[in-house]
């Protein structure tokens, strides 16, 4: 199970822990998890979505067990609205045809760079919801907290990365 699946786990570990050492940890402690618990796998699932699972659950504790900090605000991403209710900066459209399918590898890297650079609340939530696929309740159990606080989190997220994106997308002059 270890040489079959482990790449692919390690590879979600990083992805929610951005540390070498805590994503191998927290992969080795969900197979001793899962060896413990391989009684109680009904096989509902696949094995693979089990021990995904299992992964993300030893991810967020390592998480939550990191040195407690106080969270980096998001205000900073999120568009500013005038008095009246518009936009100051209003989004534009991205300019599509500036970039090549061979420049796919450099988008995704941009891309995984500026999910780096959401505050950890944030990056967590869109990590699971939008790379993981969790659902809105499987991410709010996940992660100890309610539904709607992971929708929020989610559509701030999303706001966020795309004031950090616009810079590389926008259309015309810049």
């Amino acid at each position: 199970m270890v040489l079959l699946y482990g790449p692919r786990l390690l590879a979600v570990a990083r992805r929610l822990l951005r540390n070498e050492d805590d994503s191998r940890d927290a992969v080795q402690d969900a197979f001793l998890s899962a060896f413990k618990s391989l009684e109680r796998f009904q096989g509902d699932a696949r094995l693979t979505t089990w021990l995904h699972r299992i992964v993300v659950n030893a991810g967020l504790m390592k998480l939550r067990t990191r040195r407690r900090k106080p969270e980096e605000s998001i205000e900073d991403l999120l568009p500013r609205f005038q008095e009246d209710g518009h936009q100051l900066d209003p989004a534009v459209l991205w300019n599509d045809s500036a970039r090549p399918e061979a420049a796919s590898l450099e988008i995704r890297l941009l891309v995984r760079r500026n999910i780096d650079r959401l505050p950890e609340g944030y990056r967590t939530v869109l990590l699971l919801r939008d790379i993981e696929g969790y659902d809105t309740e499987d991410a709010a159990r996940a992660l100890g907290i309610s539904a709607n606080a992971v929708k929020v989190r989610l559509h701030r997220a999303r706001q966020g990365l795309r004031t950090l994106l616009d810079p590389s997308f926008r259309e015309g002059p810049q």
